[in-house]
């Protein structure tokens, strides 16, 4: 595979020019349909990625999560369907991870291509087949698909590739991570060798690259970076870490939540079980929270994002894999329920924040024993994470009162307050102005904020872990095994082998797709034929477990526990 330096050095030349999306040579529909959503100039993958791709380019685009590179493949896919589409057959594929990144897709696709009467259907798990059956029956233009639901409506005879003209692989390291491998090279081997083949990544590891070499012709490589600030610029993401012991965990995100006041939050935990404990205690303490997560159904997941999109929901509690591809445009925080195992992961995390010249915040809450993780994190992300004490009582009984300041402010400026002038007329003939007016800021106080809370958290201090020499023994007398990213392992032990049919993609998928992790975070694995061992970092494995217990491997229930300790 070439790598078009040339190409890249005269478009990097020509962005100053190149300002708006009319200099991308989009028809006048698609130019229609972004000033109507506001949209004012490319961004610089939408820049480099549009004019390759309309043109018929295979491309291979590295980019940061909120760089932009969803419109920088639709625009183009829409651009190049043709004026009269009589078949019925799909012309573009795309490809995505998750069920939520369908969605977000597909129905960007509707927005852009709406003047063009193209018509767009996403297929994923977790939605009835038939509906999706008789979407495809009626004609389509773009299918935007998990890789699993394609190759089984593809298996059913449901779903056609004859015509597909473009096939776009969205988040491919995601899918690779997740175990979709073998389901990719069997949907690209049915869609004809003549075809345009973009691929979009965040990462680029080797097999992805491998890949890509099979598939991709010639194809132009783009590598927009996430915007870095100049210097004297503050940064769009501000980013902090409260340390805090696990037992006060929960009373610490309260505090910090009360100080923060965010319009909306995302709360990241590891478990399904952690984050429906979690969301219990923040509705206990009169936040409006919901859960998002692996086990709730497409239909509850819908309807818990239209309460956080409507705004009768502030705070969103889930785990990494039920919010992949969401973008939420009022969301201002993301908060760490516990440090990351993968700095990878707290990556993907802040970047829903930051996003188009919006300002967000980054909260991580980190127990004292999470020193060496939060140091990864600052040397991957190669930016500083700012380490706070908890607020404390009387932090939050300051910041309560600016809110109340700042409520009778805006009254004061804009509210009808002549009906209540007899009210303070009369009590005026008894009291002092001052005293009335501070009797009646302390109603509007207690009534906003309620009862003060007396309790300080305690205060506790990152402990750095002593770094272990050669000869070293870990807990179970065993010398410790190092990763590469600094940390040590953990071996599992999992009640299904080759007898069940278990591959080492299977574990991976499972692993990657109900936590945190990614599939490169995964260790060794060894498959015997009635059980497994897999390693994965030390930091994740009580998580690993919990979610490998409540899942499914190769369609049933297995035993997962921590790899019992030789005699």
């Amino acid at each position: 595979m070439r790598v078009d330096g040339d190409t890249n050095r005269q478009l990097a030349d020509e962005q100053d020019e190149t300002a708006t999306f009319a200099d991308l040579g989009l028809r006048p529909e698609l130019l229609a349909a972004l000033t109507r959503l506001g949209y004012e100039e490319p961004t610089p993958i939408q820049r480099e990625a549009v004019p390759p791709m309309v043109a018929g380019r295979d491309l291979l685009g590295q980019a940061a999560t909120g760089t932009g590179k969803t419109a920088a493949y639709a625009l183009p896919v829409l651009q190049r369907l043709p004026d009269e589409r009589p078949g019925g057959d799909p012309l573009a594929l795309v490809l995505v991870p998750t069920r939520e990144l369908a969605i977000q897709v597909s129905e960007a696709l509707h927005r852009y291509g709406r003047d063009l009467g193209a018509r767009v259907v996403p297929v994923y798990g977790g939605q009835p087949i038939p509906r999706q059956l008789r979407a495809l029956e009626a004609g389509v233009d773009v299918v935007v698909a998990t890789p699993g639901r394609a190759l089984d409506l593809l298996q059913r005879g449901s779903l056609h590739l004859g015509g597909v003209a473009t096939v776009v692989l969205d988040e491919a390291d995601e899918m690779l991570d997740m175990g979709f491998a073998e389901d990719l090279e069997a949907l690209l081997a049915e869609v004809p060798e003549e075809r345009q083949t973009v691929l979009f990544s965040a990462t680029m590891p080797r097999r992805l690259d491998s890949m890509a070499r099979r598939h991709l012709r010639d194809p132009l490589r783009i590598q927009v970076a996430r915007e870095v600030p100049t210097e004297g610029q503050a940064p769009r993401v501000r980013q902090t870490a409260f340390v805090v012991a696990r037992a006060a965990k929960p009373a610490a995100l309260g505090r910090v939540l009360d100080v923060e006041s965010p319009t909306a939050a995302i709360v990241f935990c590891r478990t399904r079980d952690e984050v429906d404990d979690l969301t219990e205690t923040l509705n206990g303490r009169g936040y409006r929270a919901e859960a998002l997560h692996g086990g709730m159904s497409q239909e509850q997941r819908d309807r818990v994002m239209g309460r956080l999109r409507g705004g009768t929901a502030e705070l969103l509690v889930a785990t990494d894999v039920a919010a992949r591809g969401l973008d939420v445009e009022q969301l201002t925080h993301v908060v760490n329920y516990d440090v990351p195992a993968a700095a990878e992961t707290y990556v993907h995390r802040i970047g829903r924040v930051g996003r188009a010249g919006r300002e967000g915040v980054a909260i991580t809450l980190v127990e004292p024993r999470a020193h060496r993780m939060l140091k990864t994190i600052e040397r991957v992300t190669g930016s500083p994470i700012h380490v706070e004490r908890v607020p404390t009582v009387a932090d939050l009984r300051a910041r309560r009162l600016e809110l109340t300041r700042a409520a009778l402010r805006e009254s004061l400026l804009g509210d009808d307050l002549e009906r209540f002038r007899a009210v303070v007329e009369t009590l005026t003939d008894e009291f002092d102005v001052m005293e009335v007016a501070l009797a009646a800021v302390k109603l509007a106080h207690e009534a906003t904020n309620g009862p003060d809370d007396d309790e300080e958290i305690p205060e506790v201090t990152l402990r750095p872990e002593r770094p272990q020499r050669d000869g070293d023994r870990g807990d179970r007398g065993r010398p410790s095994r190092s990763r590469s990213n600094g940390g040590d392992t953990a071996r599992l032990f999992i009640g299904a082998g080759r007898s069940a049919g278990v591959r080492p993609g299977d574990l991976v998928g499972a692993i990657a797709g109900e936590t945190g992790l990614r599939g490169r975070d995964v260790g060794a694995i060894e498959i015997a034929e009635r059980f497994s061992l897999v390693e994965v970092p030390e930091a994740a494995a009580e998580e690993v477990v919990t979610a490998l217990r409540a899942s499914t491997i190769k369609g049933r229930k297995v035993t997962v526990r921590r790899e019992r300790p030789r005699p």
